[in-house]
C-alpha cells in the first residue's frame, strides 16, 4: 500500500501555498519579511479604521454650528458704510499721536474712505493750543501710538485727561508682547489699549464711531 501525503508538492515546491517568512524568533501575529497576519501593527497598536480628520472641521470652520469661533478661523467685522461727506471746514474730532508712516497712513486711508476727518499732532501742547485757539470743543477720540517716544505718551495722557475731562476716548496701540507698557498706559489714564493687529482690525469702526459729527441739538417747539 502507498501512502500519499494529502498536501503533495513538485519539484521546487510547486503547487505550496508561500507564506511570508518570519524573522528569527518572530511570533505569530508579528509582521515578517513578508508581511502576514501581523500587517498594519506599529509599536503594537493596532489601526483598524481610517484616520479621523474631524478635527479640521474645527479649525477651517467648516460643517460646525460655530464655525465663527473656530480654532483657526478669523471672526472679520464688516466695513462701515462711509459717513456723509462733510463740510470742508468742519473741525476734526479724532487726533492722532502717530509717526510710525505705516500707521499714520492707513489711519488716512481708513478716514478717507469713510469720510472721517483725523489731524496728527506732536505733542499734547500742540493740541492743547489748537483746541483752546479755535474752540472747537473736546475732541471725541485721541490715538497714540505708545511707542512714539516723541509724543511721552505716558506723560502726555494723564494731563489730557485732567484738561479734557469725560467726553474724550484715549486709545492706545503697541505691540502685544508689551505687558509692562500696557499696564502702565492703563494706569496712566488710557481707556483702552490695543495690540497693533486689533487696533488695525478694529480702525474703521472706530473712526467711523467717534468721526461722526454730533447731532445737533432739537429745537424745542413753538
Amino acid at each position: 500500500m502507498n501512502f500519499v501525503p494529502k498536501n503533495p508538492s513538485g519539484p521546487g515546491g510547486k503547487g505550496r501555498r508561500r507564506r511570508g517568512r518570519r524573522g528569527p524568533g518572530a511570533r505569530p501575529g508579528q509582521p515578517g519579511k513578508g508581511g502576514g497576519p501581523g500587517r498594519g501593527r506599529q509599536g503594537g497598536q493596532v489601526f483598524t479604521h481610517p484616520m479621523d480628520h474631524s478635527y479640521r472641521d474645527v479649525i477651517q470652520g467648516n460643517g460646525h454650528p460655530g464655525a465663527q469661533r473656530g480654532i483657526g478661523t478669523q471672526y472679520l467685522q464688516p466695513e462701515p458704510e462711509p459717513l456723509p461727506q462733510q463740510d470742508a471746514n468742519a473741525a476734526p474730532r479724532i487726533f492722532a499721536f502717530v509717526d510710525d508712516l505705516f500707521f499714520l497712513a492707513k489711519i488716512q486711508e481708513t478716514a478717507r474712505k469713510l469720510n472721517v476727518k483725523v489731524e496728527f499732532v506732536k505733542t499734547d501742547k500742540d493740541l492743547l493750543e489748537r483746541l483752546s485757539a479755535n474752540g472747537d470743543g473736546n475732541p471725541s477720540l485721541i490715538i497714540f501710538d505708545l511707542n512714539n517716544t516723541a509724543a511721552k505718551p505716558l506723560s502726555a495722557v494723564p494731563k489730557l485727561k485732567r484738561e479734557l475731562k469725560k467726553g474724550t476716548t484715549i486709545i492706545g496701540f503697541l505691540s502685544h508682547v508689551q505687558g509692562d507698557l500696557k499696564q502702565k498706559a492703563a494706569e496712566a489714564g488710557c481707556d483702552m489699549v490695543l495690540p497693533r493687529s486689533a487696533f488695525s482690525q478694529n480702525l474703521p469702526q472706530l473712526l467711523r464711531r467717534h468721526g461722526a459729527p454730533e447731532p445737533e441739538a432739537e429745537t424745542e417747539a413753538e
